[in-house]
């Protein structure tokens, strides 16, 4: 391993390897296209309360294509059941639509290519490693799961739907197309969370809806494979970038183990960053089942 990547002040140097080998736009293609896809949804919602043109109308807790086809926010359905409110054949439908999506794709890709924290949690990462910002505490990255099941017994206690209330992804998409005011200052703090506690804090160790969303992907058919793990080098740049590093190493390194080449965690966010960084080309998209193409003979 290049002892570069083990001092703070060269972690600006992940990357460098992929841009010299392959260019900046190889070696940043998926980030820049995540970006297009998380505009352009923005967009689609600010086109009818800007332009009166109404291709998307709602948030995305709950809305209309060309208002006739529904999509609705399955997180936000169970909550709705949980707090004894089962909600309309039209929110049914729209939350049948959107799971059945995201069982394809993997859930988690909402989390990279959808989600307006996204660029917030980028932001930060990449921010703290330019600064050699180190890890300043320690969260079992578990703890998602136990605050998504809160998300569902206060709404059985209460009768309220009470995560919503405070949801910054709901109040940062309600908030740039409607205004938020005081909702900006848990957009910040996520942020300086991240910077300055823990490194991709929020999406890897607190966010329910990414606990959701892995459960709703556990056995979708898109995944990432490292098709060609002997190249890798160990310059940890996939490990850098990755949202959620502890994914990677089963699949990379586990080959003398009988370990297929396939990212096969839920928790995998199908971001890409670990096929663009990597310099040698080791990770592609690929399918779950091509682990056990590899065992035949």
């Amino acid at each position: 391993m290049s002892s570069r990547k083990l001092t703070a002040g060269s972690a600006h140097l992940v990357g460098q390897e992929a841009i010299e080998a392959k260019g900046y736009w190889q070696t940043y293609r998926l980030l820049i296209l995540r970006r297009v896809v998380q505009l352009s949804v923005l967009g689609l919602f600010l086109l009818g309360p800007v332009a009166g043109v109404w291709l998307l109308k709602g948030n995305l807790t709950s809305s209309q294509v060309l208002e006739t086809v529904p999509l609705s926010d399955p997180f936000v359905y169970l909550q709705t059941l949980f707090a004894g409110h089962p909600g309309e054949t039209t929110m049914l439908i729209g939350t049948a639509i959107v799971a059945v999506f995201y069982l394809l794709v993997g859930g988690r890709s909402y989390c990279s290519w959808v989600c307006p924290i996204n660029p917030v949690t980028d932001a930060a990462g990449w921010l703290g490693r330019r600064l050699g910002i180190g890890r300043k505490v320690s969260i079992s990255r578990k703890l998602r799961y136990w605050i998504l099941a809160l998300t569902l017994i206060l709404p059985a206690v209460t009768g309220i739907v009470v995560w919503e209330l405070v949801n910054p992804v709901s109040l940062l998409h309600r908030g740039i197309i409607f205004g938020m005011g005081m909702g900006w200052y848990l957009i910040a703090a996520i942020f300086l969370f991240d910077l300055f506690v823990l490194p991709k804090g929020w999406c890897g160790h607190i966010c329910p809806m990414g606990a959701f969303y892995s459960v709703v992907g556990k056995y979708s058919p898109l995944k990432v494979k490292a098709s060609n793990r002997d190249a890798c080098n160990d310059c940890m740049d996939c490990f850098a970038v990755c949202p959620e590093p502890q994914v990677i190493k089963p699949a990379l390194k586990g080959k003398d183990k009988g370990i297929g080449p396939v990212i096969l965690s839920p928790n995998c966010t199908n971001c890409g960053r670990c096929i663009d960084i990597c310099s040698v080309n080791v990770f592609e998209f690929g399918s779950r089942v091509a682990n056990q193409m590899e065992n035949q003979p």
